[in-house]
């Protein structure tokens, strides 16, 4: 069996990212499978250990990181880390599909140096830093001061759109699932 291939993309929160991927995983031709990632942080609201992430002690997370048991991983915000173990990647590409990643700008770049040609990496665009606001206040799940901190990351991780292989613009999501789709067929190809 042929080993599936790696897309990774990365987005500023609140772009709709994860909405695009959730679209992506219903098309069976792109024969996807979704990376768990890892975190040091604790779960919030319903999220389930090895579902929405694997939830690692502070201590575990880095127990694992000093053992080079990750492909990437950042400490994204003072305290929290976030990465992808090896044994998910080999977990799906191992099984011939297709591994999608949905990890932050700096792990991105560092998991498409790592792959090269193996990985597509795509970067989700919000129409604007207004929109990307007006997003994460309609949530409503963060405080201000969380809203603040992801607005200023968003800034940050904007600087970076222009190292992925391709960009892909959020305004329409039926247009940036299409787009995204369309590029991961054409990779696949």
């Amino acid at each position: 069996m042929e080993k599936g291939r790696i897309i990774i993309l990365s987005a500023p929160s609140g772009t709709g990212k994860s909405t695009i991927i959730s679209h992506l995983m219903n098309i069976p031709e792109l024969k996807l499978g979704f990376s768990v990632s890892a975190t040091s942080r604790p779960p919030r609201g319903s999220e389930r250990d090895g579902c929405e992430y694997y939830f690692l002690s502070p201590e575990e997370f880095r127990r694992k990181a000093d053992n080079n048991e990750f492909v990437e991983w950042e400490e994204v915000y003072p305290g929290t880390c976030y990465g992808t173990l090896e044994s998910e990647v080999e977990r799906v590409t191992g099984s011939g599909r297709n591994l999608i990643m949905d990890i932050d700008v700096k792990g991105a770049l560092n998991v498409k140096k790592r792959f090269g040609d193996k990985a597509l990496s795509i970067f989700i665009v919000p129409p604007s830093i207004e929109e990307l606001e007006a997003r994460l206040r309609n949530r409503s799940t963060d405080s201000e001061e969380s809203i603040r901190r992801r607005l200023e990351k968003a800034e940050y991780e904007l600087s970076f759109a222009d190292k992925f292989d391709r960009r892909v613009i959020n305004d329409s999501l039926d247009e940036a699932v299409n787009e995204v789709g369309g590029l991961i067929k054409s990779f696949m190809a």
